[in-house]
């Protein structure tokens, strides 16, 4: 279709508005917006299905600005498009408390479908999010799940790392309907990107097996926009990426194709020239009324599509109930009805490691729980995220639950989160000590309250022979400084379950912290359990007529806790044993429930194979571990740094002041 005058004066109003938003914020980036605009336009209006009215429609084709500092260009076209931002919005950009915050925010503005801005991860999302429709796709159907997902990313997400593992992943599995545009400007913060980046995009993403559309001088065509991107749909067996070469901050007569169009207002006098440029009234945030008409009508345009689809789900209630409930169950994130009954126990006296239980609960849960997907980074078996006797996802085949994500730590998190906002419930694992790579996602997870299960095994330095670059010391403290971020460290096989009838019943992401080594399956985990892990921590071994002592510990380290409390009792001390968990469970307890499980006053020895910082909020002692482990049998390792019954014996009798048994 020709490009009409309208479009253009369109086109030009996004622009403006973006102009504005930065300038009166005396913040933001100006200059992608301004390139980007008419890429902006052809989706919003000629490609993409969806409908503004309903902005989370399951089956509508999704939008990702991996470069989410770019954000004022989509705040300007989710405005002009009725997802229910204001005029107001835009001149709040970046405030306090607005709707349009510096980068698109996942929950916080309508039509924002994840959270982007640090580079790289929007790539990975995206990818995450074909895979779940591909997933969904296969396995219900495509009159339940048949959208596109387009993004668009720049120079500085495919510098990323994480955007080398996501788009090799997606190459590998022949990933369709998955459509980037590269915004190729030759411009980053210090200058042309040829200070640092030689690299050939379109060759790099071939030989991952991508289909790549080099659409060259085209970033005002809108014609030639659109053609890019329906070449791209209409590759159904390879992900693709469309190459547009833009020029940054164009038409401004002074900062087009500058590194200060990249992160800086451009000032009113500039911004009035531009707007003369492009023919736009010169006061500030102006709309035009015909302008504004004909991106309500676009907004809307998918209406027909989305009462389709409600058709369809209506039929196959009546038609197909299994599957309607299927179906159902993924989209808002939970289990089938009762699917609890389903999660396994353990007796006590067992040895079961509780990565092993891990794969146990959700070998045993999997087809109670239609969204769940599970796998690890090249370590499945290893970590306890192996579905046994569940298909894997393979290239074309996209119909399993079990998925091989490869050596791509930090890709693997970020492509969870991608599934986790789209219908899927996915669990990842690696080493806990690995867990490093995969910070950023995590945070992400957390500060978006993602529902993504980071399955983190080999938790202390029980890892053994692999030593010190293998054996998590610093971790298990860092990973709970991360806000939002459920970290729950099982003492034994029934507090696994435990935790994941948590996660799953619950929202916002989960860190598993699980062991290599069997532990014992300890008395009163599975009833005193059900209720303790939902709040952090429990009572699991009550004292005798007097309280005297309390020693609390977590994962691996419960047990040594209970061995060395039943030597104290035996010589008249009054020891509480507490299971803590999760941290942060606790921590959002009341005080009288905390007071309760952890009596102020009492002396209070933790007991933690791991660094000790942190552990003054509730203990007076700490058997910790303030420095890197060693390579020797986990055994070994564990008696040579104090970390066996008699030592705590000993360090709970300092703490009370008595001498030696």
């Amino acid at each position: 279709m020709a490009t009409s005058d309208l479009e253009i004066r369109g086109i030009n109003t996004a622009r403006a508005l973006a102009l504005d938003a930065v300038q009166r914020a005396n913040s933001g980036h100006p200059g992608t917006p301004l390139a980007l605009a008419p890429l902006a336009h052809v989706l919003f209006t000629r490609v993409m299905t969806y409908d503004a009215g309903d902005p989370q429609w399951p089956d509508r084709d999704r939008f990702v600005l991996s470069a989410g500092h770019a954000s004022m260009l989509l705040y300007a076209y989710l405005y002009l498009c009725g997802f229910g931002l204001t005029l107001d919005d835009l001149r709040e950009f970046r405030q306090w408390r607005s709707a349009t915050p510096g980068h698109p925010e996942y929950r916080h503005t309508a039509g924002v479908e994840v959270t982007t801005g640090p580079l790289g991860q929007g790539v990975a999302n995206g990818v995450g999010i074909a895979l779940a429709e591909a997933n969904l796709r296969a396995r219900f159907g495509p009159e339940c799940f048949d959208h596109h997902v387009f993004a668009i990313c720049s120079d500085g997400d495919l510098e990323e790392g994480i955007s080398h593992e996501a788009a090799s992943l997606a190459g590998h599995l022949g990933l369709g309907r998955l459509v980037y545009v590269y915004d190729d400007n030759h411009i980053s913060i210090d200058g042309p990107t040829e200070l640092s980046y030689s690299d050939d995009v379109p060759k790099r993403f071939a030989a991952y097996g991508w289909h790549v559309v080099e659409l060259g001088e085209v970033a005002n065509d809108c014609d030639a926009i659109e053609a890019g991107l329906r070449a791209g749909m209409a590759e159904t067996e390879r992900p693709s990426l469309v190459v547009l070469r833009s020029h940054i901050g164009w038409p401004s007569p002074t900062y087009t194709d500058t590194a200060h169009a990249h992160g800086n207002p451009l000032g009113a006098e500039e911004i009035a020239r531009i707007k003369e440029i492009l023919g736009c009234p010169p006061e500030e945030f102006a709309v035009p009324e015909d302008v504004l008409a004909h991106y309500r009508a676009a907004g809307v345009r998918g209406r027909g599509a989305r009462d389709a689809w409600e058709h369809r789900r209506d039929a196959i209630r009546i038609d197909d109930p299994a599957r309607a409930a299927a179906v159902e169950a993924c989209l808002t994130g939970r289990g089938l009805p009762g699917w609890e009954a389903a999660l396994p126990t353990w007796e006590p006296g067992e040895s079961v490691a509780t990565r092993a239980a891990c794969a146990k609960v959700l070998t045993a849960v999997v087809d109670r729980v239609p969204g769940l997907v599970a796998g690890g980074a090249d370590l499945t078996g290893n970590t306890g995220t192996e579905l046994k006797g569940a298909t894997a996802i393979a290239p074309h085949d996209f119909g399993g639950r079990q998925i091989h994500w490869g050596i791509r730590e930090h890709g693997m998190g970020s492509v969870m989160n991608g599934m986790a906002v789209s219908g899927l419930m996915p669990a990842g694992g690696t080493f806990f000590v690995f867990s490093d790579y995969m910070r950023p996602s995590a945070r992400l997870a957390a500060l978006s309250g993602y529902k993504t299960a980071f399955v983190w095994s080999h938790d202390s330095i029980g890892v053994g022979e692999d030593g010190p670059t293998h054996q998590p010391v610093e971790q298990l403290m860092a990973v709970r400084a991360i806000p939002g971020l459920h970290v729950v460290r099982p003492a034994d096989a029934n507090e696994v379950a435990h935790a994941w009838r948590n996660h799953i019943d619950g929202d916002g992401p989960t860190a598993m912290i699980l062991t290599r080594q069997g532990v014992p399956v300890l008395a009163g985990t599975a009833d005193r359990g059900a209720v303790g892990v939902p709040r952090g921590a429990y009572v699991l071994v009550d004292e005798g007529d007097g309280l005297d002592l309390v020693l609390v510990g977590t994962g691996s380290e419960v047990s040594l806790c209970v061995e060395a409390a039943g030597r104290l009792a035996a010589d008249g001390t009054g020891v509480r044993v507490v299971s803590m968990p999760s941290w942060d469970r606790f921590a959002a307890q009341p005080d009288a429930y905390r007071d309760e499980v952890l009596p102020p006053g009492v002396p209070t020895l933790a007991v933690e194979a791991g660094v000790t910082l942190g552990w003054e909020h509730y203990a007076d002692d700490v058997v910790g571990l303030d420095h890197y482990g060693a390579s020797a049998p986990g055994p070994t390792v564990f008696a040579e740094f104090g970390f066996t019954p008699d030592h705590v014996v000993t360090r709970a009798r300092a703490l009370l002041g008595l001498g030696p048994a």
